[in-house]
């Protein structure tokens, strides 16, 4: 998300990041990833823009990253090839104070190829700088300060003072976003008008996007309590027929065994058979008939009759 907003401010106000990063406010221009000539790695986190003579690659990072070095040397080298005649300016901007090692890495080293480029941890950096130009305000309550609270006021009152309501909003809205870094929402909100929040481009595309996120989220959780549903469903089902075949075998067991205590004989082995195949409402019928029975005649000719009607 903070990635996101950093390349809506630097598409915003190019000058004035060029005026931050570069020193001077040269116009630039974006300079599409694809243009390189080699697919890009993490391009989500990946801002480039141009000028005739310049090309400025920022990378906006919340978190400190063990591949930052290797990262830079890599666009250093596509960016070379397609623009060999054109200075290269890198920055790695820090927004979130932490005690990594990691933010102070300047230099990639491998083999016999060192590269260098810039780092910018936002908590070291004047608060004065970002009250400059207004594509840099959302970075001020980022910046070295004792009284986050102070500066984020400071800032809403510059806010107020712009003339284009489009700048304000967007700007507002960015400045909520970065801010929640280190405020909680309430002080943001009480500090920030949210109407004016509201308004902003990227604040309706964030909620949009909060909504489409929320969407596929309950989607997935649906199409899991549904997955599990059947799973429960079937095991339902199997614990259901396992349990009906063993009634069944149960019924069968009982049933062998009063015909071999009424016969008084060990029942042939081809019968056998043909009782466990008869349905459960057959075997308390022959439960039933075998009372009636004196003879193994009489279990044969009862077997023929049902097992001709079940084929019917």
């Amino acid at each position: 998300m903070f990635d996101n907003i950093s390349k809506f401010l630097i598409e915003q106000f190019p000058e004035d990041f060029a005026s931050w990063l570069i020193g001077e406010p040269i116009a630039l221009t974006e300079l599409s990833p694809s243009e390189l000539s080699l697919e890009p790695i993490r391009a989500d986190a990946l801002i480039l823009l141009q000028s005739d003579n310049i090309v400025l690659h920022c990378e906006f990072q919340t978190n400190p990253d063990p591949s930052m070095p290797f990262r830079m040397a890599d666009y250093a080298l596509r960016v070379y090839r397609r623009f060999p005649q054109k200075q290269m300016v890198q920055v790695v901007i820090y927004l979130r104070p932490t005690e990594s090692d990691l933010v102070s890495q300047t230099t990639f080293a491998a083999n016999n190829l060192r590269h260098e480029f810039q780092v910018v941890r936002l908590w070291e950096q004047p608060t004065e700088v970002f009250f400059q130009r207004p594509g840099l305000l959302p970075y001020a309550v980022l910046s070295q300060t004792d009284d986050r609270v102070r500066v984020l006021q400071q800032v809403a009152e510059a806010i107020e003072a712009m003339g284009d309501r489009n700048q304000q909003s967007n700007v507002s809205a960015a400045t909520g976003i970065m801010a929640g870094l280190i405020l909680n929402q309430h002080t943001i909100r009480r500090v920030l008008r949210r109407e004016l929040m509201q308004e902003s481009v990227v604040y309706q595309e964030l909620r949009e996007e909060a909504r489409q996120e929320a969407r596929q989220e309950l989607q997935a959780l649906r199409e899991e309590a549904r997955q599990e549903a059947e799973e429960a469903l079937q095991e339902a089902r199997q614990e259901a027929e396992k349990a009906r075949q063993e009634a069944k075998q149960s019924e069968v067991n009982l049933v062998l065994r009063l015909l071999a205590r009424r016969l008084n004989q060990p029942l042939p082995d081809a019968i056998v058979p043909q009782i466990q195949a008869l349905s459960f409402a057959q075997l308390e019928e022959l439960g039933e008939a075998l009372l009636d029975f004196t003879t193994l005649v009489n279990v044969e000719t009862w077997l023929n009759e049902h097992t001709n009607e079940q084929a019917v």
